[in-house]
């Protein structure tokens, strides 16, 4: 596990440090550092798996678009400045990565020597280092399949390999830990039938099918009502919340036991209840055994974790931190025994209250 994030002289900070745990969630403001922090642990990937050439890319790989190598300079950073990337993780210690450009309009980073060898966290393949960035994929006919192996076939960052996978490992089991709570009903512990399960409490109830044809490169998702004799309703008619869903829940019961698993605003298209339940999943997959950092403007999003250490028990309380971006350094904010958070900073999900209490003047009025 990861259990501290440093960057140095890299676009927003001239110089931070956050720790992290088994359930990390980075929330504030728009702008304020948040995407800089997953950045760097994306580059920090790149230097330590299958690097070519000792460089690093600032675009493409990832889905990463950051531009020319002065672009992500602090531009209080001396020119010749190294961006650098610290990491402690378990039984590596410290991992110092130095990232130089070879001139203002370099699209890579070159690795200073030595080349760092860990963390092992960051070297997982397939399931095993999950990243799903905001801007996923919407409802589509097709999804994309790849010829990488499929023993290190991963979800992709937009969702994009989730009909391939699903169809690859639909009957597979499911880790015990990430068996929704109905299974000892059923009994069915399928990888198929437990998304099934966790998309019928996130979004809505729903039967999904996928498949990856012979001698087409695509695969396909489709939906049903349950109990319906009806089948293949496309995803452009069930709507972007399934779609949006669906790889986080799809990759987080294949993630396995030591992996990292890394999404961008899982709230996107859901509904309140869906929210909460999706914080829910995620604290489920940080206990077990799963590093999970999310980065969320939801409220709710976060108080379903909170419930996930609360009520049902899935994730120690003290796995859990907040850090809480409005410009400058991140706070850290803790969970207490009893689901509470250590402190409230003004801005930190207080909306509600201030718009409550602006109808109540004006109602007033």
């Amino acid at each position: 596990m990861i259990t501290s994030l440093g960057v140095r002289n890299f676009k927003s900070f001239l110089e931070c440090s956050v720790p992290l745990r088994p359930l990390t969630v980075l929330t504030g403001l728009n702008g304020a550092g948040k995407s800089t922090l997953i950045q760097a642990l994306l580059l920090a990937r790149q230097a330590v798996y299958r690097v070519e050439n000792d460089v690093v890319a600032l675009n493409g790989v990832f889905g990463l678009a950051l531009g020319e190598a002065e672009d992500i300079q602090h531009p209080e950073a001396e020119e010749s400045a190294e961006v650098v990337i610290e990491l402690e993780a378990g039984g590596a210690g410290r991992v110092r990565l130095g990232l130089q450009s070879s001139g203002p309009r370099a699209l890579n980073l070159a690795i200073r020597s030595p080349r760092p060898s860990g963390p092992a966290i960051l070297q997982g393949h397939g399931t095993a280092f999950t990243y799903l960035c905001a801007e996923r994929l919407g409802p589509r006919d097709q999804l994309e399949v790849t010829a990488d192996d499929t023993a290190q076939l991963g979800i992709g960052e937009r969702g994009q390999f989730t009909g391939q996978l699903l169809a690859l490992h639909e009957n597979d089991v499911v880790r015990e830990p990430l068996r929704h709570p109905r299974t000892a009903e059923h009994g069915v512990t399928t990888v198929r039938t437990q998304v099934e399960e966790w998309t019928g409490d996130i979004v809505r109830p729903i039967r999904v099918s996928a498949q990856w044809p012979p001698g087409i490169a695509a695969s396909v998702i489709r939906f049903a009502e349950p109990g319906s004799l009806l089948d293949g309703i496309r995803p452009p008619n069930m709507g972007f919340g399934v779609s949006y869903a669906l790889p986080i829940i799809v990759a987080g019961l294949l993630c396995p036991e030591g992996g990292l698993f890394i999404v961008e605003n899982p709230e996107a298209h859901l509904h309140p209840a869906g929210q909460s339940r999706i914080g829910r999943f995620l604290g489920r997959l940080a206990g077990s055994g799963v590093q999970v950092i999310v980065e969320t403007h939801s409220d709710h999003v976060l108080n379903g974790i909170r419930l996930a250490a609360m009520d049902d028990r899935s994730v120690p309380f003290s796995d859990v931190v907040v850090h809480y971006f409005e410009g400058g350094a991140p706070i850290a904010i803790e969970m207490t025994e009893r689901g509470g958070l250590s402190q409230w900073p003004v801005g930190f999900f207080d909306q509600l209250e201030t718009d409550l209490g602006g109808l109540a003047r004006a109602q007033r009025r």
